[in-house]
């Protein structure tokens, strides 16, 4: 009896504990693989796009601060006083000003 805990068989003791440890780690090991392989599609599928993966956050970032739904409001004097300078300089023709300040105009 005393010489089977004190460990006279080498696999005697811990037979449960051995199957459940050795499923567990098999487990974690898939789950590894899984998340290695899901990451390595994605980022295959993000390159034939044309999209860096190590990039794609600092990328997203940059497009959000120049896209004009982060742009601070402007009020219409100064939306108007653009569109006068734009009509002044050539930039747009008479019809292209008197549409745009008739957008502006509306909200």
């Amino acid at each position: 009896m005393f010489g089977e805990l004190l460990g006279d068989d080498p696999g005697a003791g811990f037979g449960a504990f051995g199957v459940v440890f050795g499923v567990v780690a098999v487990v974690i090991g898939l789950g590894f693989v899984a998340m290695i392989v899901t990451v390595a599609v994605r980022s295959a599928r993000m390159a034939k796009r044309g999209q860096n993966p190590f990039t794609m956050q600092e990328d997203l970032a940059y497009q959000a601060m120049q896209s004009r739904t982060l742009a601070p409001e402007r009020s219409l004097e100064q939306r108007l006083a653009e569109l006068d300078d734009l009509h002044a300089r050539g930039v747009i023709s008479d019809e292209e000003h008197r549409a745009a300040r008739a957008e502006a105009l509306r909200g």
